[in-house]
């Protein structure tokens, strides 16, 4: 039993992953931070290519960070003591506080994490603690579903940690999937005693319709479980927030200017990147997934965009694979312009190299050949914001961002003098501080850097339309756009959830199973 009552934590499970804890988390950080709370986001584990890097320079889920947004605290490493980032079909890159593990860049097998999760409760065991001094209320995001039965044996996501930290859990499910009363049902079932005994209610989410035809539905789940039902979200449309690593393709683009595409690999991280432009009117930005044993065709655009990759040697194969390679020449041939970001600017270079093993097998692969670089894979990962210019054609716009990369690029003289001086066959097209990086090709067609979030503002989205030959109008603001998020889910949370009754309940709990702390104390 602890010394002292601990901050009051809230966890939030799923049904099914993208049920809506994400959003639901980011919803009552903000109505809790507005009630004048001090209130932190947490995710015990967090398996996604979605990252984002803290002001201490560590490496945190995407989703954590705009919680943190919500809750309006700068971003820590201990909203997401664990984080995952998947390098195969079987292993995954293991971040602990914010670093990735030494040895093979923290690179683990499925079998080899299992028997790690002993060491990794641990950490977040301490994350927890240190929130719980320095904050009133946490509210914590759980992973996927408790009910995974291969999964239960050392959880440290779901119920695993709510058992250690003896924290009530409201479970959240989509009725937009369907079966929505058979997936709240079966998961409580599927739970221990003990752990059903701290399900204190269910949220239902992206409800559309009548709310008076799902009453009787509502009066027979608690009748079922004796568990109440506190609350009925909306299904909110075109809603664009806290995204883990489903790629939302909603948009407008009726008004588009310009036309860009961005290539899908199957290790694809921050495609965030790309949030700012494909919501933007006037630009139609598509994603462009590859098919299984055949060529896959690149519509016709303007740009081509080459997005980060958590493998970057194999979605370079998957690239090839694909025949776009190909149609990036032809593209290119025809006056069109590619941009790569983090490993896409690593595979429009000569090779990148992997001597350690750091994203797969050890070994060297030939890249698109396209800038004067020479990537080398490092054991020791770059994490760190940065603030500078973006300069193409001449003009420039000032950008904050991001970096997160292992591999390490420098210009190969080799190349450079087998086309000419660097100065005029390529140009710095990143200013950060007195450092240059990034490079543009001489005849206009082909840049790219390591800034994550490059495109993230208003002037740099305008520079960009404005490098493919065009205007736009409209400033479409991705900050305001995100904050205007965060409102609407707020906003659902105090029309559309019992939050007083919520309250209740936290305050119960911790007034029932901290009593004899509160006494000790």
């Amino acid at each position: 039993m602890p010394t002292k009552t601990p901050a009051k934590t809230l966890m939030i499970q799923g049904t099914t992953s993208d049920a809506g804890k994400s959003t639901l988390v980011a919803g009552l950080c903000r109505v809790w931070s507005q009630m004048g709370y001090r209130v932190a986001p947490f995710k015990p584990q967090n398996m996604a290519l979605n990252s984002a890097v803290t002001e201490d320079g560590g490496e945190i889920g995407r989703a954590q960070a705009v919680q943190a947004k919500a809750a309006r605290v700068p971003a820590e490493v201990d909203f997401n003591p664990i984080l995952l980032k998947p390098s195969s079909d079987t292993g995954a890159q293991v971040i602990v506080h914010g670093k990735a593990l030494t040895g093979g860049n923290g690179a683990m097998e499925a079998g080899q994490y299992h028997n790690y999760k002993k060491v990794a409760m641990n950490a977040v065991l301490e994350s927890h603690q240190r929130l719980s001094e320095r904050f009133e209320l946490i509210c914590v995001e759980g992973a996927g579903s408790p009910a995974e039965i291969n999964l239960r044996a050392g959880d440290i996501a779901n119920m695993g940690f709510a058992e250690e930290v003896n924290c009530p859990v409201v479970i959240i499910a989509d009725i937009d999937k369907g079966g929505v009363f058979a997936h709240l049902v079966g998961t409580l079932a599927l739970l221990s005693q003990s752990e059903q005994d701290r399900v204190v209610g269910f949220v239902i989410n992206r409800f559309r319709g009548d709310i008076a035809l799902l009453q009787s539905g509502l009066d027979w789940l608690e009748q079922k479980t004796a568990k109440p039902v506190l609350g009925v979200l909306p299904y909110l449309h075109q809603l664009e927030i806290a995204q883990e690593d489903a790629i939302a393709t909603e948009q407008d683009n009726s008004q588009a200017k310009v036309r860009i595409a961005v290539l899908v690999t199957p290790r694809m991280s921050n495609h965030t990147d790309f949030d700012c432009l494909r919501l933007h009117p006037e630009i139609d930005c598509q994603f462009v997934y590859g098919q299984p044993n055949q060529e896959s065709q690149i519509p016709p655009v303007d740009l081509i965009m080459l997005a980060g990759s958590k493998n970057v040697r194999d979605d370079l194969t998957f690239l090839k694979e694909q025949g776009w390679h190909r149609q990036i020449a032809r593209h290119l041939r025809y006056g069109g312009k590619v941009f790569g970001i983090c490993g896409g600017y690593q595979m429009l270079g000569q090779t990148i190299a992997d001597p350690h093993g750091v994203e797969g097998q050890p070994g060297q692969s030939e890249g698109l050949a396209y800038l004067p670089i020479t990537t080398t894979l490092a054991e020791q990962k770059t994490l760190k914001n940065v603030s500078g210019w973006l300069n193409l054609s001449g003009q420039q716009a000032q950008f904050n961002g991001y970096e997160i990369h292992a591999g390490i690029s420098i210009v190969e003289p080799s190349v450079v003098e087998s086309k000419a001086a660097v100065s005029e066959c390529f140009e710095p097209i990143v200013a950060i501080g007195q450092h240059q990086a990034g490079l543009l090709s001489q005849d206009n067609q082909i840049a790219g850097c390591y800034v994550h979030g490059l495109f993230d503002h208003i002037d740099t989205v305008s520079l960009l339309v404005n490098w493919l030959g065009s205007e736009i109008n409209q400033k479409f603001d991705f900050d305001a756009h995100q904050e205007h998020a965060i409102e609407r889910v707020a906003d659902a949370c105090r029309e559309h959830l019992a939050l007083d009754k919520i309250e209740h309940l936290l305050t119960a709990w911790y007034k029932n199973n901290y009593a004899d702390a509160d006494r000790s104390s």
